[in-house]
């Protein structure tokens, strides 16, 4: 078990291998097909909430709702095309479910980020989210972006260093 706080470092990226089971405990972005394109088209433009620091941070591809938080398919077109451009501005972890293609595997090699999957185990995860906030887009309802405070998120790397468990 490897145990990772946010914010994410470079050297704890390196340190990674697909297989890896990851203990994730801090502040966590939630967000998912509706919002990323948004948070993407917002940073490159100068114009995202300065509250919403993506420097070694961890993306989790889930909407917020009273019910919990719980994984959706990372491999949702804009999900998928989420992956490059947020490891570019600093993610360091993207957290959801399912196989994503060969070019965003790529991708995360370039930006030394990785991809971790995470049960659908939405009643679990509410025992370990300690607090919630609604950052920016509040119009998207529980698909706006979110920060949640984590303790002890398990997650098995998926993706790392252009590998992948998939494979």
């Amino acid at each position: 078990m490897k145990y990772l706080e946010t914010p994410i470092s470079e050297e704890d990226i390196a340190n990674l291998e697909v297989g890896d089971i990851v203990n994730i405990s801090g502040w966590i972005y939630c967000g998912r097909d509706a919002v990323l394109p948004k948070i993407i088209m917002e940073a490159e433009s100068g114009t995202l909430d300065r509250k919403v620091d993506l420097r070694g941070g961890v993306i989790f591809h889930t909407a917020v709702s009273p019910a919990g938080v719980g994984p959706t398919s990372s491999n949702k077109k804009e999900i998928e095309e989420s992956f490059g451009p947020l490891s570019k501005l600093g993610i360091k972890l993207h957290l959801g479910k399912g196989a994503i293609g060969a070019a965003t595997i790529e991708l995360l090699k370039e930006n030394n980020s990785v991809f971790a999957v995470i049960p659908p185990t939405t009643a679990l995860f509410e025992d370990q989210t300690y607090e919630r906030e609604l950052l920016v887009h509040p119009e998207l309802g529980m698909e706006a972006l979110y920060r949640i405070k984590v303790k002890n998120y398990q997650a098995i790397i998926a993706v790392a260093k252009g590998k992948s468990i998939y494979e």
